[in-house]
């Protein structure tokens, strides 16, 4: 048995004017979930304590609540001292139970086919990663989209994902999927990171009721001429200035000795809108006695078409990627963008590994800069965080370079999944909480590791934004500028 305190919020609509936390300390089993410490808190203190609960083992989705912040099923969740249980980001009844009844009843039925057959196996099996889904609403009350529009929500386009596979059904699933909101979600994963069953809807729903949307001819139009550029030049962006590739040489050698060699893929954005942040990037590897070897026959990663659902012309772009670096005999190829890095890991089949920049200098390790006087946040882009697991590194990198680093709560800034271009108001109205939540860091710089979040974010907040890659070189140049005044 051990002893813990848990916060809990109490909230009665008919009596309280609105949600106050309360404390609780009870003794429970050591291993016991936030399930049991409720239940502890019913019969020990409060028997007036409303949360919904039936199965307790994770199969029913009832007992759903938020746990310091984060959705999840209260029966999984194990419980610790100082917890925060709190109601799902949905309207509350009393207490932890919440509304559900909106939410579900967009969720859509099956519309039986006359004379359906079963499915086959191969429609099956692509229904399978969809169809574990148990209702608990976690990843509707972290989505983001749904804090802005009248998005419907992920599980609602999951079922609609699910029913367009199934034979049996006669419903008309890519209309209702736009109606729903199918090109609100910024696929930042949010959902997936929470879902006690780990479907993957913005994979392996919302990508796909694109893909099936764009064969109709339904692709939003900015959507459609992103695509159009990229089969026409082989890059998401017209060419404006010189590009980075126009820069520099196909190898760049490090300063000194050489203690490694990647192979570097630079993307659309930082290879033709912000080239300084690649050149940027290729100082810091030199500095750290990196060789880099630059392809100049790669192309775009087909990012901006998988994920709205543009995917006639992918295979080509991957064929000329992939061919760029093995015949160069690359084996690690490293980027400086979220959402290359993303796609090269989860959307291709490489035979050389793909490695973030944040990864390569934390394992290659980095000559200490010196530190920048400022107090310096940090944004993780989605496609870095939950696409590619990656979270310390930027965050130890970045605080060997700044006189203080202050967390920021991680949230989408509303600039991934063709949101920026093809839904823009609801881009802005992400991107102006972001703006909120840095201003409330106090922070005097903006840090991260994407350039469609540093664009994005640089609109909504008065604070510089800048790459992590940078802010190293920054303090390498001070650095450099300290040794060489006078003693």
């Amino acid at each position: 048995m051990k002893t813990i305190t848990l916060r809990v919020s109490r909230y009665d609509p008919a009596a309280d004017e609105g949600p106050h936390i309360e404390e609780y300390t009870v003794r429970v089993n050591d291993g016991a979930r936030v399930l049991h410490a409720l239940h502890a808190v019913h019969d020990e203190h409060d028997p007036t304590l409303t949360y919904r609960y039936c199965c307790g083992s994770g199969q029913c989705g009832s007992c759903a609540v938020r746990v310091d912040g984060t959705p999840g099923l209260a029966c999984m969740e194990e419980a610790r001292d100082g917890m925060t249980v709190e109601p799902l980001d949905l309207p509350v009844v009393k207490d932890l139970a919440v509304d559900m009844s909106p939410v579900i009843a967009k969720i859509a039925r099956i519309c039986p086919a006359p004379d359906a057959g079963l499915p086959a196996r191969e429609e099956i099996e692509a229904i399978k990663p969809l169809r574990d889904c148990i209702e608990c609403l976690s990843c509707v009350s972290a989505c983001p989209a749904l804090q802005v529009t009248e998005f419907a929500g992920p599980t609602v386009l999951r079922q609609e994902m699910r029913l367009a596979l199934d034979p049996r059904d006669s419903g008309d699933r890519i209309t209702d999927a736009i109606e729903k909101g199918l090109f609100y979600c910024t696929t930042c994963k949010r959902c997936l990171e929470v879902c006690p069953k780990e479907i993957d809807i913005p994979g392996k729903a919302i990508e796909k009721l694109r893909e099936l949307a764009n064969r109709r001819g339904l692709t939003l139009p900015h959507h459609r001429e992103i695509a159009r550029l990229i089969e026409e030049t082989g890059r998401s962006v017209e060419r404006t200035k010189t590009t980075f590739l126009e820069q520099v040489p196909e190898v760049i050698e490090p300063d000194g000795p050489v203690r490694g060699e990647v192979g570097f893929f630079v993307g659309c954005m930082f290879n033709g809108r912000v080239p300084q942040t690649a050149l940027d990037a290729m100082e810091v590897m030199k500095r750290n006695g990196i060789r880099v070897i630059v392809p100049h026959d790669q192309v775009c990663c087909g990012s901006p078409l998988i994920r709205t659902g543009q995917t006639s012309f992918i295979e080509d772009l991957k064929r000329k990627n992939i061919e760029a670096f093995t015949r160069r005999g690359v084996t690690t190829v490293m980027t400086i963008c979220a959402g290359c890095g993303a796609t090269l890991k989860n959307d291709y089949e490489t035979p050389f590994e793909v490695k973030d920049v944040t990864e390569v200098l934390t394992e290659y390790g980095i000559e200490p800069p010196a530190k920048l006087d400022v107090r310096a946040t940090y944004h993780d882009p989605c496609h870095l965080l939950r696409g590619q697991g990656i979270r310390e590194q930027p965050r130890a990198l970045l605080r060997e370079a700044v006189r203080e680093f202050v967390e920021m709560p991680a949230q989408c800034c509303g600039a991934g999944g063709g949101v920026r271009s093809g839904v823009p108001e609801e881009a802005k109205a992400l991107g102006s909480m972001r703006g909120e939540a840095v201003k409330e860091t106090g922070a005097d710089v903006v840090v991260t590791v994407c350039p469609f979040c540093e664009f994005h974010i640089a609109d909504c907040t008065d604070v510089p934004v800048k790459n992590l890659v940078t802010v190293l070189l920054d303090g390498y140049r001070k650095k450099d500028a300290e040794r060489q005044k006078p003693a």
